[in-house]
């Protein structure tokens, strides 16, 4: 058989037409070397991954012996364009006629339904979001690529902020707290550099009101503002809908919280279409398959069932309330919380002495040792019944330390 591939060059198939097995054979073989969850499009201008004179796609036919020189009955001349998609598997191909094996292969992984799906929760285009392994990759990207001026957050928060600027050599300066563990919105105006507000807060469970983050993002129109929003669920009111307005607002959210996939790393940022590109840069340029398959086609399982997680996220609301309430009646302050944990203290009871004394009695809280909050504890909420043998606990333990 004279028209056979060129291992060498991987590019003469002969005159007349491309000459393969049929597409499922060699979508098969690219599934055998472990390319089964990407997006091959040859048509389409994408961010290339792998260009040049289809080495890629020669290589991984040839190395699958799809091409047999003694078996000619087994090849397809493709005398019109063939294309071939499965949607569960997120594979698209087109294979057009040439008389060379001239031909760019793109590969990326396919987002596009939980881009879409994420989307439409957020009355936003597919060009607004970004998917990715979990909330943390989002946030160390932003650290990454918009940081050039150095950054600023409260100085009580999300203790990986610092560890990102340390790790990418970023001047941050911190903001202090209001005494109510409010954010100062006044000193978060006029950055000049890059600002980065947890909403609602870790680990107070604070949250500002919208008008108020809409008031620090107008404020730094020539950096970006990123809302770290991984409780927003819970009772906090999310920014997304401000980003048709403002093109410096990036949006982060996490499958961790209210939708229970923590172990899933799967997490998404809404923005305008200029900061999603920044952002798809930096993933395409390091690691463009940091999500794998099963999460993505878990992560569009748990939008589809996007109720069932309200739900569930009200449920934990109205038990928050009630441990709230009975804290307080107990003597604990208690700041109003729109997280899935309340941070509480007591008056005459050391935090971390609280810490160890439920935990001998199998509850586990947590304790901070940073000597400002080294009085508070943060305590999630579980279910109603672990909740009640929580309170039952710190009852005994109030008593036995004589302050009931």
């Amino acid at each position: 058989m004279d028209n056979v591939i060129d291992t060498a060059r991987g590019t003469t198939l002969g005159k007349g037409g491309v000459k393969i097995y049929t597409v499922e054979h060699v979508l098969a073989s690219l599934r055998g070397m472990g390319v089964d969850n990407v997006l091959i499009d040859i048509d389409v201008e994408e961010t290339p991954i792998m260009d040049g004179s289809g080495k890629f796609f020669v290589e991984a036919i040839h190395k699958a012996d799809i091409v047999e020189q003694n078996a000619p009955r087994n090849y397809l001349v493709i005398e019109e364009p063939i294309s071939y998609s499965n949607e569960f598997l997120g594979i698209e191909l087109r294979i057009e006629p040439c008389d060379s094996f001239q031909v760019d292969v793109k590969v990326k992984y396919n987002t596009k339904v939980l881009d879409e799906q994420n989307a439409s929760l957020h009355d936003l285009k597919r060009e607004n979001v970004y998917v990715s392994n979990g909330s943390d990759d989002i946030l160390n990207f932003a650290f990454m690529a918009f940081s050039e001026d150095g950054a600023v957050f409260p100085s009580l928060t999300y203790s990986f902020y610092p560890v990102f600027c340390d790790l990418h050599g970023v001047d941050y300066r911190t903001v202090d707290l209001n005494d109510d563990f409010t954010v100062p919105v006044e000193r978060l105006k006029d950055t000049g550099r890059l600002t980065v507000l947890a909403n609602p807060n870790a680990p107070t469970g604070v949250a500002l009101p919208l008008k108020e983050v809409e008031t620090i993002i107008a404020a730094n129109p020539d950096h970006v503002v990123v809302i770290d929003e991984a409780y927003v669920d819970f009772g906090g009111q999310s920014a997304a809908g401000l980003i048709h307005k403002y093109d410096n607002l990036l949006v982060v959210m996490t499958y961790s919280k209210s939708r229970s996939m923590a172990g899933a790393r799967l997490g998404f940022a809404l923005a305008g279409r200029g900061i999603i590109q920044d952002l798809e840069k930096i993933k395409y340029s390091t690691n463009p398959y940091n999500v794998n398959r099963l999460t993505l086609k878990l992560g569009e399982a748990a939008v589809d069932s996007d109720d069932y997680f309200r739900k569930n996220a009200a449920e934990i609301v109205e038990t928050r309330t009630r441990v709230t309430e009975e804290l307080r009646a107990l003597g604990f302050t208690v700041p109003e919380s729109k997280a899935n944990f309340v941070f509480i203290k007591r008056d005459g009871l050391d935090g971390g002495d609280l810490y160890r004394k439920l935990k001998d009695r199998g509850i586990l809280i947590r304790h901070f040792s940073d000597p400002r909050i080294a009085d508070w504890n943060r305590v999630t909420i579980g279910a109603p019944e672990e909740m009640t043998a929580f309170l039952a606990q710190v009852n005994t333990i109030l008593k036995e330390e004589g302050l009931l």
